[in-house]
């Protein structure tokens, strides 16, 4: 291979086009594997489970996690200078959650809440920082909800999923440890981000408050798949359901996805094998969870489709308006 072809690749590489594409492929990987392992009856069983008080309680629930996490946002938000109404978060982050799923990548729905959630005519800084800060509390909070329960009740994943999670975790520091030591912008990049998270859960109340709204949120989905896999015809102890269903919203929250399709499915399978129920059974809860999850966001798209429509409104309607507030002032 020739240098010039060396350095195209390299190129195309790092291009933010090949980080965007690579996501969906990935994903799309994932899933077409899981077919070719089950087949699509397990696909189509968890379709035609579908039914009304199973959407509604599920649109409950969505609602329910939606409040709790704009709240987060609400509260990280107003740390970090970022004024913010809840009721302008709630309708925010529906949009943010209907785009990120309808979008490639996943963020987009994130950057639309971060530029529109600032102040106009300010950096979009301190609005990004804080979309940031709440998706990563939210992980964090997830991530340590899961190992708990796995260390007490996961018996039957401690074998496979605890120590790839040691390992990944251990990779993580190791790596985060030698940037440190080796490069002096890359430290102080490190340092900068772990003040901007200081100051937005700096104070312990509202730590604490982010803490409950994030176990809100991961205890709707856990109720939601709950809720999926009853509905499927796959029914089991509330601590084991509980597990499982920590175990496949990690496995939902892996990046490579299409609209949160893909690994979700995958880890679903392998959580119910390694618990005896069988991988059909978890691959039909998983697309049950996907499409109720799909249909919970639809007051997203009614957000965003408002949004349109007011930004498509003919300027000359709104002038004449104002001018005659004007004059009756």
């Amino acid at each position: 291979m020739t240098h010039r072809s060396r350095a195209l690749i390299r190129q195309v590489l790092r291009s933010a086009g090949f980080r965007r594409a690579i996501r969906p492929v990935l994903g799309a990987g994932v899933l077409i594997s899981v077919i070719g392992q089950v087949g699509t009856g397990p696909f189509l069983q968890g379709i035609v489970s579908l039914d009304g008080p199973t959407i509604g309680a599920a649109l409950l629930l969505s609602a329910v996690a939606t409040v709790a996490a704009s709240w987060r946002w609400q509260l990280i938000a107003t740390r970090l200078g970022v004024p913010l109404r809840l009721s302008t978060a709630i309708g925010m982050y529906y949009q943010s959650q209907f785009l990120n799923t309808i979008l490639p990548g996943g963020i987009v729905g994130d950057i639309r809440r971060a530029v529109d959630s600032g102040p106009r005519g300010t950096s979009v800084r301190p609005a990004a920082r804080a979309v940031a800060v709440e998706r990563l509390s939210g992980q964090v909070v997830q991530l340590g909800l899961a190992l708990i329960v796995l260390a007490c009740f996961g018996t039957e994943f401690e074998g496979y999923l605890l120590p790839a999670l040691g390992i990944g975790f251990g990779v993580v520091v190791a790596g985060l440890a030698a940037t440190i030591a080796l490069s002096t912008r890359a430290r102080a990049v490190l340092f900068s981000e772990a003040r901007e998270l200081r100051a937005g859960l700096g104070s312990l109340r509202t730590s604490l408050q982010v803490a409950i709204a994030s176990v809100i949120v991961v205890g709707c989905h856990v109720t939601t798949l709950t809720l999926a896999t009853t509905a499927v015809g796959a029914r089991m102890p509330g601590l084991r359901m509980l597990t499982l269903a920590l175990v496949i919203l990690l496995g939902a929250s892996i990046p490579l996805n299409i609209g949160g399709w893909g690994p979700r499915e995958g880890i679903a399978g392998c959580a119910f094998a390694v618990a005896g129920l069988g991988a059909p059974a978890g691959v039909a809860a998983s697309t049950l969870f996907g499409v109720l999850t799909m249909l919970s966001i639809t007051p997203g798209a009614l957000v965003a489709a408002a949004v349109a429509v007011r930004l498509r409104r003919p300027e000359s309607i709104l002038v004449p308006h104002a001018l005659d507030q004007e004059e009756t002032s």
